[in-house]
C-alpha cells in the first residue's frame, strides 16, 4: 500500500489547466528527476505519452490529490508518472519537489495531483481512482475541483470540505 496523509492543499497557480502546465517551462523541471532532490521548482510535471486521448479540460476540470511523506515520494512518484505517461490516467500529473511551498502545511509531506478533464464526469474521474487503487493507492483521497484552486480555498487558509469526491 502505498502511504498517503489526506490534507487539502493542491497546485498554487490560479487558473491553470494541466494542458496548459507542460507548456510553461519556467515552472517545470525535467521529469527524468527525482523529487526530493529537484529545488529551484516548485513541481515536476508528467504528461500522456500513450494510450487513446483523453478529452481536454474544461472549466470542471479537477484533480485526485495524494499526499505522501518525504520519504516515499520518489517511489510514489514513479509509479504515478508511468501510469500517466502510459495512458493510465488523465492527461497529466504533477509532484511537489523538495521546494518549500507557502501552501504546504506539513513540511514532512508533499502532494502529487493527478488530473481530470471534467469532475462532472464521475465515471472517468473513478476510473481514474481505480486506476490509483491498482498501482497502490488503496487508502481515500481527497478530489479538488480547479474552481476551487481557483476561487483560493485552501486548508491553510482555514476552508474545510472543499474536496468534491472523497474515496
Amino acid at each position: 500500500m502505498i502511504e498517503a496523509i489526506l490534507l487539502i492543499m493542491a497546485t498554487p497557480k490560479k487558473g491553470r489547466k494541466p494542458s496548459q502546465v507542460k507548456k510553461k517551462s519556467q515552472t517545470s523541471f525535467s521529469s527524468e528527476a527525482n523529487p526530493s532532490e529537484v529545488t529551484d521548482s516548485y513541481w515536476i510535471f508528467a504528461t500522456r505519452q500513450k494510450g487513446s486521448s483523453y478529452p481536454e479540460s474544461n472549466e470542471n476540470s479537477g484533480k485526485w490529490l495524494l499526499f505522501v511523506s518525504i520519504d516515499n515520494i520518489d517511489t510514489v512518484w514513479k509509479k504515478i508518472k508511468l501510469a500517466t505517461e502510459n495512458g493510465l490516467l488523465g492527461e497529466s500529473s504533477k509532484v511537489a519537489t523538495a521546494k518549500p511551498s507557502p501552501l504546504a502545511t506539513k513540511d514532512n509531506l508533499k502532494v502529487i495531483c493527478i488530473y481530470t478533464y471534467d469532475y462532472t464526469d464521475k465515471e472517468d474521474v473513478m476510473r481514474i481512482r481505480e486506476e490509483l487503487r491498482k498501482i497502490g493507492v488503496t487508502n481515500k483521497i481527497p478530489y479538488k475541483t480547479n474552481n476551487a484552486t481557483r476561487q483560493g480555498l485552501y486548508e491553510i487558509k482555514g476552508n474545510a470540505r472543499i474536496s468534491a469526491y472523497y474515496e
